[in-house]
C-alpha cells in the first residue's frame, strides 16, 4: 500500500561518493564560448532549456571538475524559482553548474525519473518551498534539500509511476516541439514579408514572388524612401506604439496580495515564464476590468533582465490581474492582431538593446517613449488582412497546443500524488493517460 511507503531523505538516496553538492561558477566568469553552462534559470518545466545557456572556459570548468555534468543526474535550482528539477540530459555531459544550482547524483536503483516527478509534484514542492527562505528572492539552502522526504515504493511500482508520467510529458514535449516549428514558420514569413521585403523586390525585378497569384497581387512591384529607409511603395514608416493600445499593470500592493488564493491570480514577470505557481499570490480586491487579462491576451513585459525578461507572451491561463511592467496589448482591430504580435516578437533583439542601454544593477527597460521612436513598415489594409488570414492560423494552432499542453501538465501532476497516496492504482492511471496522450 502506497501509505506503507518508506520516506527516505533524498541524500540517502545518493552515490556514497556524491553527496548533494551545487556549483561553484559566480555570475561574470561566464565566457562567450566553451563549456555550456546551466543556470538556475534555464531550469524550466522539468526541463533544462538548452537555448539559454551560458558557456565557461574549459579552464574554469576544470578547476570545477566535481560538478561536471555526466548525464542522468537531477539537477535543481536553489534560487528564483526554488525546487524546479530536471534530469541532464545525454546532449549536456560535460557541462557545469552554476552556484544557484543543486546537483544531485542519485544511485542506480533509484528511479531519477520518479525522485523529479516527485519533486515537482503538490506535495514535493510543498516540502521544499517550506524550506524556502527570504522574502524578495526565495533560496532553498542545500543543507534543507537534502533532508526533503522521497517515498520508496517498491522497484516495479517506481518504475510504473514514472513511465505513466513520462508519458504525459513526452506529449508535452511534441506539443512544445510542434510550436517552435510554428513559431520558426511565422518568423520566417514575417521577415520575408516586412522585414526583407522579398515579394516587392521579386515583383521589381520581374521574378516571381513565390506566392500565389492573389497574395503577389497584393505586393506593389517597388520601393520608396522613408523615415524608416526604403519600404514598399505605398506603405508607411508608423511608430509601434500606434499598432495598438498598451495598457500598463497596476501597482503590486494595490492588489492587496493574499497567500490564501481568493480571487484572481497576480501576473508578475515570473507567471509568464511559468504560469501560475505555488508561489503565486492571489488578490481579491476589486480593480478595473483594464488590469484583468484573459486567455489568449498579447502581453509585453518591459522590463527587467534584457536577455530573460523583456519578451512578448500570449497568456494561455485563465483570468489574472496584470501586475506593472508588463504591458497588456490591444491591437485596433481583429484583422490587425497577427501583424501586431509577429512584430513585437520580432523586434525582441532590438527591445534588449534597448533596455541593456539603460541597465542598472542587472534590470533595464523599454519604456513608451521607446515605441513611439522606434519605427515599423507598416502595409496597407489588404496586405494586413492578407497576413491575419496566413499567420493567425499559426498562431491559433499554437495557443491551442499550448493549452492542450497544460491539461497534460495538470493531468500529470495531479496523478502523482494520488498514486503515491495509492487513491489511484497504476493501472487504472495508465489508462487514463492513454487516453489523454493518445
Amino acid at each position: 500500500m502506497a501509505g506503507e511507503w518508506p520516506l527516505v531523505p533524498l541524500e540517502n538516496l545518493t552515490e556514497d561518493d556524491s553527496p548533494i553538492t551545487y556549483g561553484v561558477v559566480k555570475p561574470g566568469e561566464e565566457s562567450s564560448d566553451g563549456i555550456l553552462l546551466v543556470r538556475g534559470g534555464d531550469i524550466k518545466h522539468g526541463q533544462i532549456d538548452l537555448s539559454s545557456l551560458r558557456t565557461i572556459t574549459k579552464t574554469l570548468s576544470q578547476q570545477y571538475r566535481r560538478t561536471i555534468l555526466r548525464g542522468g543526474e537531477l539537477v535543481v535550482s536553489l534560487v528564483g524559482e526554488p525546487g524546479e528539477v530536471a534530469i541532464v540530459p545525454p546532449a549536456l555531459v560535460g557541462a557545469n553548474i552554476n552556484r544557484a544550482v543543486g546537483l544531485v547524483r542519485l544511485r542506480q536503483d533509484v528511479n531519477a525519473a520518479f525522485v523529479k516527478y516527485f519533486l515537482r509534484s503538490t506535495v514535493g514542492r510543498r516540502s521544499v518551498f517550506s524550506l524556502s527562505l527570504g522574502s524578495v528572492q526565495q533560496v532553498v539552502n542545500l543543507s534543507d534539500l537534502k533532508r526533503v522526504l522521497v517515498p520508496r515504493p517498491e522497484p516495479m511500482v517506481e518504475n510504473a509511476i514514472a513511465h505513466i508520467l513520462g508519458t504525459l510529458d513526452e506529449k508535452i514535449g511534441l506539443n512544445r516541439r510542434m510550436n517552435e516549428t510554428l513559431e520558426a514558420m511565422a518568423r520566417a514569413l514575417f521577415k520575408s514579408w516586412f522585414v526583407d521585403f522579398d515579394p516587392v523586390r521579386a515583383k521589381a525585378e520581374g521574378r516571381d514572388p513565390g506566392l500565389p497569384r492573389h497574395l503577389a497581387a497584393l505586393f506593389p512591384d517597388s520601393l520608396e524612401d522613408s523615415e524608416l529607409g526604403e519600404i514598399p511603395k505605398g506603405w508607411s514608416a508608423a511608430p509601434l506604439f500606434d499598432l495598438a493600445t498598451y495598457i500598463n499593470g497596476a501597482a503590486y500592493a494595490a492588489f492587496q496580495p493574499n497567500d490564501e488564493r481568493r480571487g484572481l491570480p497576480i501576473i508578475k514577470i515570473a507567471e509568464l515564464k511559468a504560469g501560475v505557481t505555488a508561489q503565486t499570490k492571489f488578490s481579491d480586491v476589486h480593480m478595473s476590468d483594464k488590469y484583468r487579462i484573459a486567455r489568449g491576451d498579447i502581453l509585453f513585459s518591459w522590463s527587467g533582465n534584457p536577455d530573460t525578461s523583456i519578451d512578448t507572451f500570449v497568456w494561455t491561463n485563465g483570468p489574472g490581474w496584470l501586475n506593472q511592467h508588463i504591458f497588456r496589448v490591444l491591437p485596433h482591430h481583429h484583422d490587425e492582431r497577427a501583424f501586431v504580435l509577429s512584430t513585437l516578437k520580432a523586434l525582441r533583439p532590438v527591445f534588449a538593446e534597448i533596455a541593456r542601454d539603460k541597465q542598472t544593477t542587472g534590470l533595464g527597460h523599454v519604456t513608451a517613449k521607446d515605441m513611439k521612436r522606434l519605427l515599423v513598415a507598416r502595409p496597407d489594409d489588404r496586405v494586413m488582412q492578407a497576413w491575419s488570414a496566413v499567420a493567425g492560423p499559426l498562431h491559433g494552432r499554437a495557443l491551442r497546443s499550448d493549452l492542450e499542453a497544460l491539461d497534460l501538465a495538470a493531468l500529470r501532476d495531479a496523478l502523482l500524488p494520488k498514486l503515491i497516496s495509492g487513491e489511484v492504482r497504476v493501472k487504472d492511471a495508465g489508462r487514463v493517460v492513454a487516453g489523454a496522450a493518445g
